[in-house]
């Protein structure tokens, strides 16, 4: 952790690493006090409520999901991306959020409803060939969070953390291949396509 954060955001930061690993009803107050490095008062004192701090964590990571991904695509170019310069930032927001719509999260589930907008709307005018964009995207979606969701077995395969900047560049590249080449011919595409 930074030591030039600011107390509020370290124990935002602390929050979103507890309620990743233990969920929301499994971090308490004083486990992210003691996290963070400060008084649960100070913690009451910033947020309020446990539930006070989840929807700032929530919100926290929704817009810096976003802005990375802006970031990501539209400034930097998904040719010039690094996957250890994007993991160390990525990765426990990714975490954090599928944690947390497993969690019930209003505002997560929000932003899982916003990114397969996005999605369906990029799959439109990126030339993806599919009769519904919306399913197009949400599966896509949930197949990407599903390494979360499952992280424990996906390791297991694996034989390593997929937090290790080694482990996630593993995995992104896993799913690169996945995306980058058809699995099925053009006509058990057709066949599979008919109702």
């Amino acid at each position: 952790m930074s030591e030039d954060l600011t107390a509020r955001a370290r124990i935002r930061d602390a929050a979103i690493k507890l309620f990743s690993e233990r969920g929301i009803d499994g971090a308490s107050i004083r486990d992210i006090a003691a996290e963070a490095g400060v008084s649960s008062g100070l913690l009451r004192h910033h947020f309020g409520s446990k539930e006070a701090l989840r929807q700032a964590c929530d919100e926290y990571a929704r817009d810096r999901m976003f802005a990375l991904g802006r970031e990501l695509v539209d400034e930097v170019g998904l040719e010039n991306i690094s996957l250890a310069s994007i993991q160390p930032v990525s990765f426990p927001l990714q975490t954090y959020m599928a944690r947390s719509m497993m969690d019930g999260s209003e505002t997560a589930v929000a932003l899982f409803l916003q990114t397969v907008e996005y999605g369906a709307e990029w799959a439109k005018t990126h030339g993806v060939v599919t009769d519904d964009y919306r399913a197009w995207s949400a599966v896509i979606a949930v197949m990407k969070l599903g390494v979360f969701v499952l992280r424990d077995l996906l390791e297991l395969a694996l034989g390593e953390d997929i937090a290790s900047p080694t482990g996630y560049a593993r995995m992104t590249r896993a799913f690169v291949d996945i995306f980058s080449q058809p699995l099925l011919t053009p006509e058990q595409a057709d066949n599979l396509r008919k109702d």
